[in-house]
């Protein structure tokens, strides 16, 4: 099974709220192909439809998402026209469809919260989460980088020295520090979650929703995220090396061999 995402529209009997789950299981909701494909319609729908005032999203069976489906790796990962696409259309293309989103977004977080489910988190407007949550992206052990763009999206709303750590030593955070860092909303516990979400998913709904609309696209523009062609007027000497191609190293030993020890279940030889 790929996984894909559960709506429930007008949730909690309160009109104008969609709740959204990640399903993939026994993955902890790791995003595969095509759940990135329904991420981007289904948010596609959300903006189109004028009666949604809040949407919440959150993962099934006690995670958010745990990353993204290592499974699919092989076929594609280790071909540099196909990676870039992967990233570029697939990934980015449902990450851009929810930060165009002019409704209010509450990530629900519980569990395992690492790469994909970092940026798809870095998403929302408002995250709330569990205090035995943890968050990561430690790609590193897997033998390749975030992608440009979704590096700076992780990096702009956790935070520089949180994305450090996370891609340059694959630390793992819990909930009370990413408060700490500003990455969250609200801590609590995992009994008081499902409630937490729900008072404030009622709360915003009945509050003016074309305000909300306005609200969003004025904080989007004033924190416009740069693009990886937009690097070269920042940093010409950047774009002229690794962000000029920033998926040649797909046919690279190291790449193959952190995706093949993960699937093999054991520790990778760099």
């Amino acid at each position: 099974m790929a996984g894909g995402i559960a709506i429930e529209r007008d949730a909690y009997r309160t009109s104008g709220v969609w709740a959204l789950t990640l399903t993939h299981t026994g993955k902890f909701n790791a995003m595969s192909r095509s759940m990135w494909a329904e991420l981007k319609a289904v948010f596609e729908a959300v903006q189109a439809d004028t009666r949604v005032r809040c949407v919440l999203l959150r993962g099934d069976q006690g995670h958010f998402c745990a990353g993204g489906d290592i499974a699919e790796y092989p076929g594609f990962r280790f071909d540099a026209a196909q990676l870039e696409h992967f990233h570029e259309r697939e990934v980015w293309g449902g990450l851009q469809a929810v930060l165009d989103c002019d409704v209010p977004i509450i990530a629900l977080i519980e569990g395992n919260c690492m790469g994909a489910g970092m940026e798809i988190a870095s998403c929302c407007d408002l995250r709330l989460a569990a205090d035995t949550a943890r968050f990561g992206a430690p790609i590193a052990r897997l033998g390749f980088p975030m992608a440009p763009r979704e590096a700076a999206l992780v990096g702009r709303v956790a935070g520089a020295t949180v994305a450090r750590a996370m891609l340059l030593a694959a630390e793992v955070f819990d909930a009370p520090a990413m408060l700490g860092h500003g990455f969250l909303t609200r801590v609590c516990t995992a009994a008081e979650l499902g409630s937490a979400g729900q008072e404030l998913a009622v709360r915003i709904a009945g509050l003016a929703p074309q305000a909300a609309r306005l609200n969003k696209q004025t904080l989007r523009t004033l924190n416009e995220p740069v693009a990886p062609a937009e690097y070269a007027h920042i940093a010409p000497d950047l774009i002229a090396n690794e962000l000029r191609d920033p998926y040649a190293y797909a046919d690279s030993a190291e790449h193959r061999e952190g995706i093949t020890a993960f699937l093999d279940k054991r520790k990778p030889v760099f």
